[in-house]
């Protein structure tokens, strides 16, 4: 028998789970796809759709620099994991373009395989 979700939250976490947000880390301990279980549920794709909405769907660092372009990422300014309190806090989140997002998180787009230029 399955667990009863209730908007994306799963009906056996407390209030007090929620608040802290032992809800997120036990959900990343207990899944198999880790911290990213956290951005499958139906509560995130939600907030994830109202933040884009709150901006407009556009790149809040772009528009600092007086520049239009489209947001396609949801980006913690305190992250998921140190901060799973704020996972769901609309002052912890910014609309960004992937450009940005790759400024702000440069280990998540580093190349993989060969670093340097000899190649055997």
């Amino acid at each position: 028998m399955g667990a009863a979700y209730n908007n994306g939250m799963r009906e056996e976490y407390t209030q007090d789970q929620i608040t802290t947000g032992e809800w997120v880390r036990q959900l990343a301990n207990t899944s198999w796809r880790g911290w990213n279980a956290f951005y499958h549920t139906t509560r995130w794709q939600a907030k994830r759709k109202d933040i884009l909405r709150r901006d407009r769907k556009q790149c809040r660092m772009c528009r600092d620099k007086g520049r239009y372009t489209p947001a396609t990422t949801v980006h913690h300014l305190k992250h998921l994991r140190e901060y799973p309190e704020l996972a769901l806090t609309d002052d912890n989140l910014i609309s960004l373009c992937s450009e940005c997002h790759e400024i702000v998180h440069p280990e998540k787009h580093q190349c993989k395989g060969f670093m340097n230029e000899e190649r055997w």
